[in-house]
């Protein structure tokens, strides 16, 4: 849903302020007993901690690539639905016409199915995009207390929408009844689709090639939401999201114990030179400690971030977006008067949505 228009460190820094936090605190602590009570069998050698790090993050940029692919994977998707909205509503506009007709049939009538056919394809875009935001139990987004408050100010469409209100203005009160009794929706609107066409085929009113045409638009709608579909309801493998989670912490837990031992050795060289200096130089591992632990959480929480594109995070594919644009588009084509067609979605945050 979303996807940052321009995503600075500073924004990196505020999504992560609690962890940043925390893991000075811990590398303090940890630093605190080692100089000031005396604790230095707080110690680890480097070599095995480093090589846990070189596995660790092998794990997390597997996550990484992982998460990415069902990103793009995902917006391949979605691109997909922009062009078969575009290419359905130019074969609506010029497919259905009294051309082949029995008997001559007034062009508001034709206009009227015209329009029936293109808000029916909306309300599909909107009951679909709804689907896509409804939550899963392994999309874990929102239990971050930072992940929150970018959703809320972020204002996510589909949070804040009445979906059978929305249906409701593009659907005819018998037909949305119809449609809200299914438990899949969208799939439910392609069907009506494909009634309506048929019904305006024994008309005359669309040509049995132009009909075929139509019915492969409706099955690309179907296939593409199908996949669509199989994104949002198969998790990524959560024995790998698993172990990178754990694995990260366990080598977090070690850092300040292997930093500790190096950061002493400099000092005392550093103490024959310059005494006031070296005295105070071990607590240099503090801020060395947390930002290679940051360095390591922040690229595995952006692969956990980006398991699930459609959960509503600042690195999700911009469906409320595009499927704006999408109706804005087709709006126009159908020559709907410029008061009747909505602007953009805003970008709080530089975030599409």
């Amino acid at each position: 849903m979303l996807t940052k228009v321009r995503y600075s460190t500073l924004d990196m820094v505020r999504w992560t302020m609690v962890e940043i936090l925390l893991l000075l605190g811990y590398a303090g602590v940890i630093t605190g007993l080692y100089v000031l009570a005396g604790l230095h069998f707080l110690r680890l050698p480097w070599a095995p901690v480093a090589v846990i790090g070189t596995a660790v993050a092998f794990i997390v940029g597997f996550q990484s690539n992982a998460a990415y692919g069902r990103i793009w994977e995902a917006r391949k998707i979605w691109g997909g639905i922009v062009n078969a909205s575009r290419a359905w509503a130019m074969r609506v506009k010029d497919c259905v016409t009294s051309e082949y007709a029995n008997e001559a049939i007034p062009e508001d009538e034709l206009e009227h199915h015209r329009q029936a056919l293109v808000h029916r394809h909306l309300a599909w875009l909107t009951a679909l995009r709804h689907a896509m935001r409804q939550s899963r139990p392994w999309e874990n987004f929102d239990e971050a207390s930072s992940n929150r408050r970018w959703s809320r100010d972020l204002h996510i469409p589909e949070r804040e929408e009445n979906l059978d209100e929305l249906l409701g203005s593009l659907l005819g009160e018998a037909e949305l009844e119809r449609v809200c009794a299914s438990t899949n929706r969208p799939a439910a609107l392609v069907f009506e689709q494909s009634r309506h066409l048929r019904e305006l085929k024994e008309q005359g009113l669309v040509w049995e090639f132009s009909f075929l045409e139509m019915q492969g638009s409706l099955e690309t709608l179907l296939e593409l939401q199908g996949k669509s579909e199989r994104i949002k309801n198969f998790p990524y493998p959560r024995q790998y999201a698993t172990i990178g989670y754990y694995f990260v912490r366990l080598f977090i837990f070690f850092i300040p114990f292997a930093a500790l031992p190096e950061f002493a050795s400099i000092a005392a060289s550093l103490e024959v030179e310059w005494p006031g200096l070296g005295k105070h130089f071990v607590w240099t591992a503090v801020p060395f400690s947390a930002l290679m632990s940051w360095i390591f959480h922040v690229m595995e929480r952006i692969g956990r971030a980006g398991e699930n594109p459609f959960q509503g995070s600042g690195n999700d594919v911009p469906i409320s977006t595009m499927a704006r644009g999408i109706e804005i588009d087709l709006r126009e084509m159908m020559g709907d008067p410029k008061d009747q067609i909505p602007g953009q979605i805003p970008s709080p945050l530089n975030v599409q949505m």
